[in-house]
């Protein structure tokens, strides 16, 4: 497939900004997977629409990963945390992407504005790649991290984070710090839609997938063979595993609630559902792909030429694909992580 065929026009004025007041109150686009059949909903009307799935959803916790540190001449550095690599002698390593007009060194000696919080960059691996060994000046490197370090909001939206983003850019699940950014299509699900949910006769389940900056990461090779995935932690755990088997077994659909569940469950996916455990995931799923766990799936809308837009497309059809999008243009819908969702399933 070529990396042309995921462009498609769309006004920047349909680009969501910030949160809509309440947390359940996106419009909703019914897409049946290889038809024609499109339904206008709403996300309240998700138990509606949805009877005895397995809603298995992100608990991955985003966290203040943008960190601005300064030089002992006064310059400043912005980076973005990754990943934690390890524990140090007091401190941890940690994988970052670092951004300065002058670059970055290895030796070179970093501080918080406060001095809360001390980096020394230990590598340079390239692509703007640096492990950074982080000490903070009392208590641990994760509270000294929470102190100092901002809400890294996605590229598109172009504001600085305020108030109201430290809760509604985290899901109502979220409780394993690690992501750099949201599973956004759980940002949709409020504690009384779940219970809505739960009520009708739908089971939740739990992954954990930290979200990593390549989940922006703009496809570059011209043949989408060619584009290497940025690998991302995951945890499927066993109970998650048994609740997958069971509905498999019962003849009950497993939604996915985001392409993060999306291409955790398939990455390890094995006879009669999945296999529990914890690892690292570089699956890229675009078309054709066989589908082996995951019935349905819930998510937002995608920016042009990315490897999500290249997932909705293997799991609804080109054709369905290109067609949705469409009507969600013509339709003014809301685009990405603020915006509203998309359900795709068999049925119509």
């Amino acid at each position: 497939m070529d990396a042309s065929e995921l462009d498609y026009d769309l006004p920047e004025e349909l680009i969501a900004q910030a949160p809509l007041p309440e947390r359940s109150g996106a419009r909703l686009m019914c897409v049946q997977r290889h038809g024609a059949a499109i339904q206008h909903r709403t996300i309240e009307q998700l138990p509606e629409l949805l009877r005895g799935a397995l809603l298995v959803v992100n608990d991955t916790k985003v966290i203040p990963a943008r960190l601005y540190l300064h030089k002992p001449t006064g310059g400043r550095i912005e980076f973005l945390l990754v990943e934690r690599l390890a524990a140090a002698d007091g401190g941890e390593h940690w994988l970052a992407l670092g951004r300065t007009r002058k670059g970055v060194h290895a030796g070179m000696q970093l501080a918080s504005a406060d001095q809360l919080l001390r980096a020394h960059v230990l590598e340079l691996r390239g692509a703007g790649e640096v492990v950074l060994e982080l000490r903070a000046a009392q208590g641990d490197v994760a509270s000294a991290i929470e102190r100092v370090g901002s809400l890294p909001l996605p590229p598109y939206i172009r504001r600085t984070p305020d108030a109201s983003d430290l809760t509604r850019y985290q899901t109502v699940f979220a409780k394993e710090a690690g992501a750099v950014a949201a599973p956004t299509a759980g940002l949709h699900l409020s504690e009384p839609l779940i219970e809505r949910l739960l009520a009708a006769g739908n089971e939740l389940a739990y992954v954990t997938l930290h979200v990593g900056p390549g989940t922006f990461a703009p496809l570059r090779a011209a043949n989408l063979r060619d584009h290497t995935m940025h690998a991302e932690q995951f945890v499927i755990p066993e109970q998650t595993a048994e609740a997958i088997a069971r509905a498999k077994r019962e003849g009950r659909p497993v939604l996915a609630v985001g392409t993060t569940v999306m291409r955790t469950l398939e990455s390890n996916a094995a006879p009669g559902g999945v296999r529990a455990g914890a690892g690292k995931t570089a699956i890229f799923i675009y078309p054709p792909y066989e589908f082996r766990v995951v019935d349905a799936l819930l998510t937002n809308f995608h920016l042009p030429r990315s490897t999500l837009l290249a997932l909705v497309m293997a799991f609804a059809g080109e054709t369905t694909a290109r067609n949705a999008y469409a009507q969600a243009v013509a339709e003014r819908y809301r685009f990405f992580s603020y915006g509203d969702a998309m359900l795709i399933r068999s049925e119509p």
